[in-house]
């Protein structure tokens, strides 16, 4: 039976995320109302009058001309990418629908995130990797390491989407060419103890935590009020670290939106040290995946180690939710001591997790002047 696609409410968007084990936060209906300046839209495919899959689309008009869109579904939709619930559904009859409904809604391209895992690395293979690292004949990004786990399954469906003419985004060479990471690294918590977890972390990072303690370090809950000390951290981190950093009303729009619908969907955390704020993170939970999203932390207290400590309370919290992974979100796939992201891998394979590759993002020109146009536009920004 022929697949079709239509907009949906975001009720139903919700009761289908609800049958789902998990999809990524941003694939939420009330993420739409985060992202300003898109204009956001939940669709469902059909068969027949039956829901299989759905997605939240993000519209980004062309300035001045409402009428032509850059359609953008962040690390989704939410399909059979496999064929594991539709097996005799081919990948172009998920896809040809999508292309023809956005295209009626004036998008003149689609990118998407599948949320497909491709390839996998246990901390340990990174780190024997990392102890050798700019020896002569050893990798200098992850992605040149024979990984531990490879999907058949992925790499058939990159296949697919090359062949129904979609293009692969082109990385930077430094793993974040991508608007969503294309790396990530990640904390299994199924059918394990905290001590299980605990055990799993580097001699640094529990030498890290008990410090924290040992220091007095203090972690809480915070709430809508604290955004505005967490932004304040996040700022001098933004400086420090030497990225744009976002407005106090985008996370209070993310507190908003996202906890209006779920209470306890996005979590803030505090840590204190000495009667200030040290450190803050925001942690987000869907179904039984769990994410760190935003994190800021003092200079002057970093010797206590307050982001270690407010880890191990964010993993811990997890675990007790029933989430089967912790997500650390992204890294760079550099192995290279010299470039500055490599620290980034060091503190995030500390924990002993794994990292993954996805499928990347995907893009399908429809209108190609247009495209092109605003690709200009972009780049004059």
């Amino acid at each position: 039976m022929t697949l079709t696609v239509r907009a949906i409410s975001a009720e139903q968007h919700r009761a289908w995320i609800a049958t789902r084990p998990s999809v990524s936060f941003l694939q939420l209906p009330e993420w739409g109302k985060v992202k300003s300046g898109w204009r956001p839209q939940s669709i469902g495919w059909f068969q027949g009058s039956t829901l299989v899959g759905a997605g939240l689309v993000l519209y980004r008009p062309i300035p001045k001309l409402k009428s032509r869109s850059l359609a953008y579904l962040p690390e989704g939709p939410d399909i059979d990418w496999l064929r594991e619930r539709l097996p005799t559904v081919p990948l172009r009859e998920w896809l040809d629908p999508l292309i023809a409904h956005c295209k009626a809604e004036g998008a003149f391209q689609i990118k998407m995130g599948p949320p497909v895992a491709i390839r996998r690395w246990q901390a340990d293979t990174v780190k024997e990797v990392m102890a050798h690292a700019g020896e002569p004949g050893v990798p200098r990004r992850i992605g040149e390491i024979p990984a531990d786990w490879h999907s058949a399954a992925a790499a058939a469906t990159v296949d697919a989407l090359r062949a129904t003419d979609w293009v692969q985004e082109v990385s930077d060479g430094a793993g974040f060419g991508d608007v969503q990471p294309r790396y990530v690294f990640q904390i299994d918590l199924a059918n394990r103890t905290l001590d299980d977890v605990f055990a799993g972390f580097n001699q640094l990072w529990r030498r890290n935590i008990r410090k924290a303690e040992k220091a007095g370090v203090e972690v809480t809950r915070g709430d809508y009020d604290d955004l505005a000390a967490f932004h304040e951290v996040y700022v001098e981190t933004a400086n420090r670290d030497h990225f744009t950093p976002r407005g106090l009303a985008y996370f209070q729009r993310m507190w908003t939106e996202l906890n209006g619908v779920d209470p306890d969907r996005l979590r803030l955390y505090m840590a204190r040290h000495d009667g200030h704020v040290a450190a803050a993170t925001l942690m987000v939970i869907v179904g039984e995946h769990s994410w760190y999203s935003y994190g800021a932390s003092t200079t002057a207290d970093r010797d206590v180690r307050p982001s270690n400590a407010l880890q191990w309370r964010m993993i811990s919290d997890a675990h007790a939710a029933g989430c089967s992974i912790y997500d650390l979100r992204g890294i760079s796939d550099t192995l290279d001591p010299a470039n500055h992201l490599y620290g980034l891998v060091q503190f995030k394979v500390g924990t002993g997790g794994f990292a993954q590759e996805y499928v990347g993002e995907w893009d399908r020109t429809l209108r190609p002047v247009w495209a092109r146009a605003f690709k200009a536009y972009q780049s004059r920004r």
